[in-house]
């Protein structure tokens, strides 16, 4: 496990989009939050992709789901500022870089600014 992962960069890698060759890396022995694995898992059926063979795909790279925890959600809330445009499921994926003390991968550039968050990788 050497990086935490956005929802934002599964979609990039599954959809080909900008980023998607970085995105690639990041899914071998990365973490996904449970909050942003059903984001991905919900984006698949809104496209009418069978879910479950995305799961399957995913986590034959190796990616690991964690549970969302009591001190996530508190670290979520502390990430939270007036006029912030971080959504609870971003807020929780960079608690759980927080709480595991690695870095964040993403797709969203408006995460370079999140004061007091672990390390963000930006995929594009």
């Amino acid at each position: 496990m050497t990086t935490v992962v956005d929802a934002s960069v599964i979609l990039a890698w599954l959809q080909d989009e900008a980023g998607a060759d970085d995105a690639e890396g990041q899914l071998m022995e990365g973490v996904i939050g449970a909050a942003n694995w059903s984001e991905v898992l919900q984006k698949a059926r809104q496209h009418g992709v069978d879910a479950e063979l995305v799961a399957r795909l995913l986590t034959s790279f190796g990616i690991e789901v964690a549970d969302v925890i009591e001190a996530d959600g508190r670290s979520a809330a502390a990430l939270w500022g007036i006029g912030s445009s971080l959504s609870l499921a971003d807020r929780l994926c960079l608690a759980l870089g927080l709480r595991l003390g690695l870095p964040v991968a993403t797709a969203d550039n408006a995460w370079a600014d999140a004061a007091g968050g672990p390390e963000v990788i930006l995929i594009r």
